[in-house]
Formats: C-alpha cells, sequence, structure tokens
C-alpha cells in the first residue's frame, strides 16, 4: 500500500471533524409587520376625575362618659335616630349601691348638722345670759360649720354619683343616622370609647382624595361638579375645605366640596368629581397610546421608524403625564415622525419591517395620527 494513503485519509477524517465543528451561518432576521402611527399634536382630553363619597358635614362619635358592660343596644347601623333617643345601656348596678351609699353619708351628715345647729342655738342662749364663756359659743359655731360642710360635700358626692348612674344611657345629642356601631352587647368598654357614630342630619359634602403632587392646584372656592351612578345629572359644587395633612397610609389629600342642601344624595353613595382646577382639556400636546411604549434599563423610548431603509430604531422620550389611556410626551418626539403602535416588544434596532395591513378591513390606511 502506497505510503501516501492514510495521509490522505488523516487529511480527510479533519475536514470532515471541522466541517461538524464549525458554526451554521445565522439565520436571517424575520422581516416583521407593525402598526405605525404617525405623531401629531393635539388637545388634551383629561379634566381631572375622581372617585368621591357623599359623607355628612358633621359627623358625631358618642361615647359612655362612664365604664361599664353593654346590657343592651337599641340601635342599628343605618337607623335614624332622634335627638335624646336611648341608643345603648350600661349595667348600672354598681352605680347606683354607690349613690345609695351617698345617700345614706348626706343622710347622716343632715343629722350632724341639725345637733350642731341646735347646740349651737342653745348655746347661744345661754351666752346672752352670760352663762358660758364666748371662746365656748365660738366652738359651737365652729363644730356647727364643719357639720355644714360636711353635709354639702355629701351632696355634692350624691349629685355626682346620681350623675354616673344617669350616664349608664348613652343618648343620642343630634338627629341623624347612624352610620358606625363599634361596641356589641356583653362588651365591656371604658370611658370615651367610641360605641356610635352619626351623621348629623343637615349639609352633605362630597369627599375625595388627590395625590401629593397635584393637591397644590386645588384652590378653595374653586368650583366642580358632582356627577352620582345613580344619575346623569351634574351637580355644582364648591371646594370647601383642604386637608392641610396627607393621610398616613394612603399619602394622598382629602378635599371636600359642599354641595347644595336641597340635593340630599344618600350618604356613603359613590360620585363622580370633576374639579375645574384639573381640566386641561384644549392643551395642545403630543399624545401617544401606552402600548407604543418601551421601557429599558433606564429611560422610555419608542420604536421609530425609518421610511427610506424600513428599518426600525429606538428613541428615547420623555413621559410628563397619563391623558386618559394615552401618555403625554414632552420631549424626543416631532409631529409627522413615525412610531410602531403595537408589538414593541419584538422588535430589534435596525430590524427590517413592513407596514400591517387590515385583510379584514376595506382599505386599511397605512398610518394613523396620534391626536
Amino acid at each position: 500500500m502506497p505510503k501516501t494513503l492514510p495521509a490522505a485519509l488523516a487529511l480527510a477524517v479533519s475536514v470532515v471533524l471541522l466541517s461538524a465543528c464549525s458554526k451554521p451561518a445565522p439565520a436571517p432576521e424575520p422581516v416583521r409587520a407593525v402598526k405605525l402611527l404617525t405623531v401629531g399634536v393635539g388637545g388634551l382630553q383629561s379634566s381631572g376625575e375622581f372617585a368621591g363619597e357623599v359623607r355628612a358635614r358633621v359627623e358625631s362619635r358618642l361615647a359612655f362618659r362612664v365604664g361599664g358592660k353593654v346590657v343592651q343596644r337599641q340601635a342599628e347601623l343605618g337607623q335614624r335616630v332622634r335627638a335624646g333617643q336611648v341608643l345603648a345601656q350600661l349595667d348600672a348596678q354598681d352605680y347606683r349601691l354607690s349613690a345609695d351609699a351617698a345617700r345614706a353619708q348626706l343622710a347622716g351628715a343632715a343629722t350632724n348638722r341639725d345637733l350642731a345647729q341646735a347646740d349651737f342655738k342653745r348655746f347661744k342662749e345661754l351666752r346672752e345670759q352670760n352663762f358660758i364663756s364666748s371662746a365656748e359659743l365660738e366652738r359651737r359655731e365652729a363644730t356647727l360649720k364643719a357639720a355644714q360642710a360636711q353635709f354639702e360635700a355629701a351632696q355634692a358626692q350624691l349629685a355626682g354619683l346620681s350623675n354616673q348612674a344617669a350616664y349608664t344611657s348613652l343618648v343620642a345629642d343630634v338627629a341623624g343616622v347612624v352610620t358606625a356601631v363599634e361596641a356589641e352587647v356583653g362588651q365591656v368598654v371604658a370611658a370615651g370609647t367610641p360605641v356610635f357614630r352619626i351623621a348629623k342630619d343637615g349639609p352633605r359634602d362630597v369627599v375625595f382624595s388627590v395625590p401629593e403632587d397635584k393637591v397644590g392646584m386645588v384652590r378653595l372656592g374653586s368650583a366642580a361638579s358632582v356627577t352620582p351612578w345613580s344619575s346623569a345629572d351634574s351637580l355644582a359644587a364648591t371646594v370647601r375645605e383642604v386637608a392641610s395633612s396627607a393621610d398616613p397610609v394612603t399619602r394622598t389629600f382629602a378635599v371636600k366640596l359642599a354641595i347644595d342642601p336641597k340635593h340630599s344624595l344618600p350618604l356613603g353613595s359613590t360620585v363622580t368629581v370633576q374639579a375645574k382646577s384639573f381640566d386641561r382639556s384644549g392643551i395642545q400636546a403630543i399624545r401617544i397610546p401606552t402600548n407604543a411604549l418601551r421601557r429599558e434599563a433606564d429611560y422610555t423610548a419608542v420604536w421609530v421608524l425609518d421610511p427610506a431603509a424600513m428599518v426600525v430604531n429606538l428613541q428615547r422620550v420623555e413621559v410628563l403625564t397619563a391623558d386618559g389611556n394615552m401618555a403625554v410626551v414632552g420631549a424626543g418626539l416631532k409631529p409627522g415622525m413615525q412610531i410602531v403602535a403595537a408589538g414593541v416588544h419584538v422588535l430589534s434596532p435596525g430590524q427590517k419591517v413592513t407596514v400591517y395591513q387590515d385583510q379584514n378591513a376595506a382599505s386599511a390606511p397605512a398610518a394613523q395620527t396620534g391626536k
């Protein structure tokens, strides 16, 4: 066998192995069909719409002035009550016993006072006859004054304990609607613990919350409109109060609107509030759909079409705020640019694209105007 045969065989095997280890040529990037949108300037449509709640202008939190066990509750949530109506009662047995003891002490103090008064009268007559000295009469007078003071103290103590016994009945001080019940029968409550919350009959307020970056736009006395969910008619309202501190949980500021008392909106009902302070209708700006935005590592961008090469490239933009379902762009775009309106997550810089044509439509435009 010739010596060149093994060398040729080894060379052939090496070529085959090198061919197997080499990477295949990458597949060409697919040409994707995209929906385009032509950037334009249009008027904003947002008018500052918030969800509000109807509340009473004055709400009273009622509590017992003494502590004890709740033995009876006559009012329920949502019930209308009148001024002077008994809402709940505590076990008053201990207070009645204390009042009885004070009454007995008062009777004893009254007896001591009467005895001291009789002694003073008798010794006064003796002094007029010079049978006793002036010092002895003064001692009897001091005894009478001490007995009188003890009587008055026992009388005041009896009045206080009698009041405590009366405080075991919780009475409504205003007419209104019970909006909260915070104690049940059998519960032991301390003095001052809220038991009921009553919305007083009278003017109504609409309360809604605004974020801290917009609270500065709200002015006292500014106009607003309120639309109940159960009606399409809007009611005029004015800003009556703006909270000076944020809610510790939501970090928002409460705003109260005053409405005409003749509109008796149900307490707790939900309304839509349109504050004139936030009305931006007619302001010209560039608005694009939010699904056209792409979030990169530290900035927001959109895909801009190069119509000459039919490729897309990333364009950094600055988003100012939201206008309904649209994003308001402050920088990065100019009117007339064409951007990708959908499918931004499957594109790459410099990728070839075609304009998507809706086959179901009789005539589909190549681009839409973002106004």
